[in-house]
Formats: C-alpha cells, sequence, structure tokens
C-alpha cells in the first residue's frame, strides 16, 4: 500500500516535502544551538586540581548533596596533576573554603565531581577560583584494593614473614593461649572494656574537665617553679631537722602519752568534782553573760578612775588629794554621838540646862526658839537640845601628843588633824 503511495508522488511533491523537512531540522538545531549558547554563558568557572581523574570526562556533572549544580568542561594533565575546569549554574552558593570529591555512584557509571560542604553563611567562591589538591579527593580503585590485598597476601604468605613458619607458629600460639578458659576471660575482658569505653563516654565532659585542671595545676606549677623549689628545699630541711631529733621527738611522744594517761586518770577520779565546776563555771557565766552591760560600763570606766587616782597622788608628800565637805563629816560625828551614851560626851548639857551663848548663836534652831518666846521649852528648843548635845562630838584640832595616843593613819597626815571629841585622849584618860 505504501509502494502504490510512493508511486502516486509526483516528483515536485516529494522535492517540497523534503525541502519542509529540512527547514524544520534546520529551525531544531538553531533552537538547540541558542539553548547551548545560552546555558555555557552563564554560570562561574572554577578550577580544581586532582592527583588523578579516572572516570571524569568533560559534560560529567558537578553536584553539591547530590543536586546537580554545573558541568564539567574540560580535564586536562598537568604534571604529576591533573587540572578540572567546572562551570557552576548562576545563584549556586559555594563556600569559599570548599574542597572537591570524586565520587563513583557505582563500580561501572560515569563519575561525578562533588563540592563539599554545603554552603550556609559566610564568604562564597568567586568566579575564576582555584581549589588546590590539598581540599581534593579520589576515591580508592579497586585494582589498588586488589594490589593492596595481594602485596599483604604475598608478605605474609611462605615467601615473606611465613618463610620459616613464624607467622604459623604465633597463630598457633595464640590458638593455644586462648583454648579453654582463657577464651572465655578474654571475651570478658574486651567486653568489660566495652563497658568502661561507655562509662568514660557518658563521663567523657567530667574525663576532660580532670585533665584540663590537670594542665592547668601542671602549668602553675611551671610557672611557679621556683617557689616549688624553694618548698621541697625547705621540707627537705624539715625532714632532716625531724631526722636528727628523733630520739627526741620520740621522747616527747613518750611523755605526751603519759601525760594524757595521767590526765585521764585524774579526769576519771574527780569526774563529780569536775562536773560540779562546770556546772559553777556555767552560772558565773552567766552571771557575767546577764551583766555584760555592767561589765563594759566598768572597763570604760575604770582606766578613768585609775587615771584620776594618779592624779591625785602626791609624790612629794605622798597622799592623795582630794576635796571633802567638812559638814558632811560633821553630820556623820553627830550621828555617832547621838547613838553613843550620854556619859561620853562631856560636852553634851544636862537635860533642862541653858545652853551657851555662842552655841545658841551657831545652832539655828536653839536662835528661832529663843526668838519666839524666849525660852528653849518649845519643839523648837528640843531640837536646839538635840543639836547642843551633837555639838559635844563636832570635831577638834587633835595635838601632837594626842596624835601620838591615836592609832596610826592609814596616810601620812597633811596640816592640821581633827577629831570628835570622844575620839581625842583626854588627859589622865
Amino acid at each position: 500500500m505504501l509502494g502504490h503511495l510512493r508511486d502516486r508522488l509526483t516528483p515536485a511533491t516529494r522535492r517540497s516535502r523534503i525541502i519542509a523537512i529540512a527547514a524544520v531540522a534546520a529551525v531544531i538545531a538553531l533552537v538547540s544551538a541558542g539553548l547551548v549558547l545560552t546555558s555555557g554563558g552563564s554560570g562561574k568557572q572554577v578550577t580544581a586540581y586532582f592527583t588523578e581523574t579516572i572516570g571524569v570526562y568533560p559534560g560529567s556533572t558537578v553536584r553539591i548533596l547530590g543536586v546537580s549544580v554545573g558541568t564539567i568542561d574540560s580535564v586536562q594533565p598537568q604534571g604529576r596533576l591533573v587540572k578540572v575546569t567546572m562551570t557552576i549554574n548562576d545563584g549556586v552558593p559555594v563556600p569559599a573554603s570548599a574542597g572537591a570529591v570524586v565520587v563513583a555512584a557505582s563500580v561501572v557509571s560515569d563519575r561525578f565531581i562533588q563540592l563539599t560542604p554545603p554552603w550556609t553563611s559566610g564568604p562564597q567562591l568567586a568566579s575564576g577560583a582555584v581549589i588546590p589538591a590539598s581540599r581534593t579527593a579520589t576515591p580508592l580503585e579497586v585494582d589498588q584494593l586488589y594490589a593492596s590485598l595481594t602485596k599483604l597476601a604475598t608478605d605474609l604468605g611462605p615467601n615473606g614473614a611465613n618463610a620459616h613458619g613464624a607467622l604459623s607458629n604465633a597463630i598457633n600460639t595464640g590458638a593455644a593461649n586462648l583454648a579453654g578458659s582463657n577464651g572465655k576471660d578474654f571475651n570478658t575482658m574486651i567486653r568489660e572494656l566495652g563497658q568502661a569505653t561507655r562509662t568514660l563516654s557518658g563521663s567523657r565532659g567530667d574525663f576532660f574537665a580532670t585533665i584540663n585542671n590537670l594542665q592547668q595545676f601542671t602549668t602553675m606549677l611551671k610557672t611557679d617553679d621556683s617557689q616549688v623549689r624553694l618548698a621541697q628545699q625547705q621540707l627537705a630541711q624539715v625532714s632532716g631537722f625531724l631526722a636528727s631529733d628523733r630520739q627526741d621527738l620520740a621522747g616527747a611522744l613518750h611523755e605526751l602519752a603519759t601525760a594524757l594517761g595521767q590526765v585521764q586518770t585524774f579526769i576519771a577520779g574527780n569526774r563529780t568534782l569536775i562536773k560540779s565546776n562546770v556546772s559553777k563555771l556555767a552560772g558565773l557565766t552567766k552571771i557575767l553573760v546577764d551583766e555584760r552591760a555592767s561589765l563594759a560600763q566598768t572597763v570604760d570606766v575604770a582606766p578613768l578612775a585609775v587615771d584620776n587616782v594618779l592624779n591625785a597622788y602626791d609624790p612629794v608628800h605622798r597622799s592623795l588629794d582630794g576635796r571633802g565637805d567638812l559638814r558632811e563629816l560633821e553630820v556623820s560625828q553627830q550621828a555617832a554621838a547621838s547613838s553613843a551614851p550620854a556619859a561620853s560626851t562631856p560636852s553634851a548639857s544636862a537635860p533642862g540646862s541653858a545652853p551657851a551663848a555662842g552655841s545658841q548663836a551657831a545652832n539655828p534652831f536653839c536662835a528661832a526658839a529663843r526668838s519666839a518666846d524666849g525660852s528653849v521649852a518649845s519643839p523648837l528648843g528640843s531640837l536646839c537640845r538635840q543639836e547642843q548635845s551633837a555639838a559635844g562630838a563636832a570635831l577638834v584640832p587633835v595635838t601632837a601628843q594626842q596624835q601620838a595616843a591615836l592609832p596610826p593613819l592609814p596616810l601620812p597626815a597633811v596640816g592640821p588633824v581633827y577629831g570628835s571629841g570622844s575620839a581625842v585622849p583626854r588627859k589622865g584618860r
């Protein structure tokens, strides 16, 4: 049927159809070229150096976290390194310190370049930047792994470490050592070591803090090395001193033990008395606490009193100077005379006798009674007679002969000496 349709088409129709198909293909090619030019002209170009780039070709992808962000433009050998030029799409941030890693998705697929780490903040990789070989890495090849295993097997085989059976003997010896209960103990040790490791992991904060404090301590010892040496020297001197006097020290300790034993015996024998004294001491202490205000006042006033006594002392006459009210002495003498028998007061007037004029003039009660009614029979006269009776006990001068008969005075006399009439010795007495 198709053959019949083809036979029906005229040459002109065929020619028109070919021209239309060619025009459509040209348009598609121009659009694709424009897209390629548009995509290739944008982005920033970055250069990275690798030790090897097996499986990496121009057109391979550049990824970040597995997402394609660019393409590889060229792969060129540069001595012992390989220069890889790549283009990263606009708007994709890459850290300025990023590294490049060749990643193999599988054993047989093409590889791509992964930029790591992803950008979070900070400066970005600029166009024209170079990633050195120190920041790039390539995966281990299968043939390299095979070569390493082959070399290990050769080194441990009969032509290597086991040439004289050393490796076999070591394995046999290890098996014999781990046989029986030794293997169980070894298993227990490994299990407990794992538990200890977990414990240290849970307490790693305290563990590292201890190490940090120990480091600070050693640093302090290093900084104060001279003081540490001086302390060591002084400690050595003290140790030497104690070593040289160890006999005296031993004797002192022995005597101390004896004294402590005696103290123990004394306390055991006088327990009741000590308890009583302590109780009394507690009472005394309570009194002192209750009277602490008075004690404080005494402590404040006592220095002033002592200072006044020192100021009152006359070193020339060896006496204490002071001022006194003679009237107070007279009142005290009168009180003493009023309590004494009437016969011991020679100067006292008999009841009903008239007082002397001089005593009446000196006595205000007698003067008041005389001015009232001219007699001393009134109540004022009674007071007058009492004053007259006490007048006989007033202070009178004491002569040197009378002083000789008196008891010795506590302090040497300065000036005239006065005494009561009953205390002054009379002639013939």
